[in-house]
């Protein structure tokens, strides 16, 4: 049997699955949840999707990836890899992130999974850092949601 390694994530928002895919896919808004990065990407199957933000004066792509399932306020599906980091660019290191919305009692359910991370370089210390003591996604997610309920 096969193992896997992911880190799972869900959040109730009250907030249409409208308002939070505009936030999920906003650079404006993204920057307000994501550490001060922006999203860059025409939002395409195929496309390029990179977080960039300015750092010392200078701008700098944190997060790239690429755009591999799409459907307008329902499911997003993209691959991330550090640029920064000692390992090589390749589809073998990129972890998958997948957006699902779930429209709910009124709200909307966000669940965000990511990984595998059995299948990339120095796949445990990846899973460890963003696993982060159990929070995993949650502190974005705790963010998104104050924002989405907030507006």
């Amino acid at each position: 049997m096969e193992v896997q390694q992911f880190i799972n994530n869900s959040i109730f928002i009250q907030a249409t699955a409208q308002k939070v895919w505009s936030l999920l896919t906003s650079a404006e808004e993204t920057k307000k949840y994501m550490y001060g990065c922006e999203t860059v990407s025409d939002w395409k199957v195929g496309s390029s999707l990179d977080w960039q933000m300015m750092h010392d004066g200078n701008l700098i792509v944190v997060v790239t990836g690429q755009i591999k399932e799409i459907e307008e306020n329902t499911l997003l599906v993209y691959t991330v890899f550090d640029p920064n980091s000692e390992l090589e660019d390749i589809p073998e290191n990129h972890l998958t992130v997948s957006y699902r919305l779930t429209s709910e009692n009124g709200g909307t359910r966000l669940d965000v999974q990511q990984g595998d991370y059995t299948k990339v370089g120095e796949g445990e210390k990846r899973y460890k850092e963003t696993y982060n003591d159990g929070q995993g996604w949650d502190p974005i997610l705790v963010q998104i949601k104050a924002i989405a309920e907030a507006s």
